[in-house]
């Protein structure tokens, strides 16, 4: 019970940090408002030969739209490792660390907590697609939603295991853009996978963002998804799975090193 009561109440807190921070709940809104506008439309206009490379009736925006969350997903799971050493420097870790509850507990709590918030800016960009004309009925966005979480679980795992390490913002920063960039680019976020040099085509193949962008690529724009497919949905599922079971491998192990 205590171990329940203790990864409750770190979930919670980090909800309730995320809820009251209103600056980044607008600015959830710019980022994936400019990739599609300005790589959506503008570069896409640019870029019409590129469109025979996509299926039939789909347009580039459509397209990089999944890819784009998948980017959210991304930048925000791992920019929420930033808590770790807020509350190094606070003090607070200390006293969380020294709590009757495993570490396991403790990693899960804010992992989950952390994941949660991710995921509240994924379905914001899912609500800015329908803005910009993106077709997605209430089955698509359910079934989207587990994804998208499950998504976050390796993405957060990896921010919180790097700020277990780091003891300064600055340093935090480096490592977090040096790690973010390749998983974005390399995902086929922005362009088909096939199209790419047969070496990027394997150096995305073992990118666990890339399974995860398809997963919802197939999701949010069935058919016409499956049409550029990396892998079929269960494979992508299964590769994001044990992705995510392995970082919360070495998220719990890096807690553990922490005094």
């Amino acid at each position: 019970m205590t171990e329940l009561r203790g990864f409750y109440t770190l979930w919670l807190r980090e909800v309730k940090r995320y809820i009251r921070d209103r600056t980044r709940i607008v600015s959830a809104f710019v980022q994936p408002f400019l990739w599609l506008v300005v790589f959506g439309v503008g570069i896409g206009a640019s870029l019409r030969g590129g469109e025979a490379q996509l299926p039939a009736g789909m347009t580039y925006p459509q397209f990089i739209f999944p890819g784009i969350v998948g980017q959210t997903l991304l930048f925000t799971s791992m920019f929420m490792g930033i808590s770790v050493i807020w509350d190094k420097e606070f003090g607070f870790m200390k006293e969380i660390l020294v709590a009757p509850i495993s570490r396991f507990s403790i990693f899960l709590g804010k992992m989950v907590g952390d994941s949660t918030d991710a995921l509240i800016q994924g379905v914001i960009v899912l609500a800015l697609g329908l803005l910009l004309g993106i077709n997605i009925d209430p089955i698509t966005f359910l079934v989207a939603l587990p994804v998208m979480l499950l998504v976050t679980f390796g993405l957060v795992s990896i921010g919180l295991t790097i700020a277990s390490f780091m003891g300064s913002l600055e340093s935090f920063g480096a490592i977090q853009s040096f790690i973010n960039l390749p998983l974005f680019f390399l995902s086929g976020a922005l362009f088909p996978i096939q199209t790419l040099p047969s070496w990027l085509q394997d150096a995305s193949k073992v990118n666990p963002l890339t399974y995860g962008v398809d997963a919802l690529r197939s999701i949010i724009l069935g058919g016409a998804g499956q049409a550029v497919q990396v892998a079929p949905l269960w494979i992508d599922l299964a590769v994001v799975g044990v992705f995510d079971l392995v970082m919360i491998g070495v998220g719990t192990w890096a807690f553990s090193r922490m005094k």
